[in-house]
């Protein structure tokens, strides 16, 4: 193998070690969502308690009011109308699902980049999503702008590994990754 094809070779090992970091963190932050969205009415609890410890209602009293509210809800809900938390095992799931989908960019990049452009798509709809439903189910805006951050901080890794597939997607040999998939069956 000569000098130039080694640059080539270990350039192609970097950027795939960078889509790969860029997609764990994709990965991780969708599995630590899913599986915290299972004990919701416990967390909120625990958040709550933890905000009247250090007297959070003091210098933001807001927050911790909201997360009060928020709380106390989630108790009598669960309590009275224990089958709708049944909605936030589904909404658990859906984000570990998603980081499953998340697989295919990890393993071939260039072959699975829409996964990485639907991705980004996902992060994009965060925005109306959290805006509109918010609103009208009567979030204080900070919280709906918590949940586009979600969709922002994500959408940075994300735009990262769609950048860096592009530039594997050059470098790669013209014609399909795997010789077993084809477009249209030989003549």
């Amino acid at each position: 193998m000569d000098a130039e094809a080694r640059t080539v070779d270990a350039l192609e090992k970097r950027t795939m070690t960078a889509i790969r970091v860029c997609l764990g963190v994709v990965i991780a932050g969708l599995v630590i969502s899913g599986l915290t969205a299972f004990p919701l009415r416990e967390e909120l609890t625990l958040g709550s308690e933890v905000l009247h410890a250090v007297d959070a209602a003091s210098w933001v009293p807001g927050l911790a009011a909201w997360v009060d509210s928020v709380a106390d809800a989630l108790v009598v809900t669960g309590e009275q109308y224990p089958f709708l938390a049944y909605g936030t095992d589904w909404l658990a799931f859906a984000h570990l699902l998603i980081a499953v989908a998340f697989i295919g960019p990890l393993r071939d990049p260039v072959r699975n980049i829409w996964v990485t452009q639907w991705g980004l798509i996902a992060c994009a709809g965060i925005v109306p999503l959290a805006l509109i439903a918010g609103t009208v189910r009567g979030l204080p805006l900070g919280w709906q702008l918590i949940d586009i951050s979600f969709g922002v901080v994500a959408a940075i890794p994300l735009t990262v590994v769609l950048v860096l597939t592009r530039r594997l997607e050059k470098t790669a040999p013209a014609g399909p990754r795997d010789p077993a998939v084809r477009m249209h069956p030989p003549d």
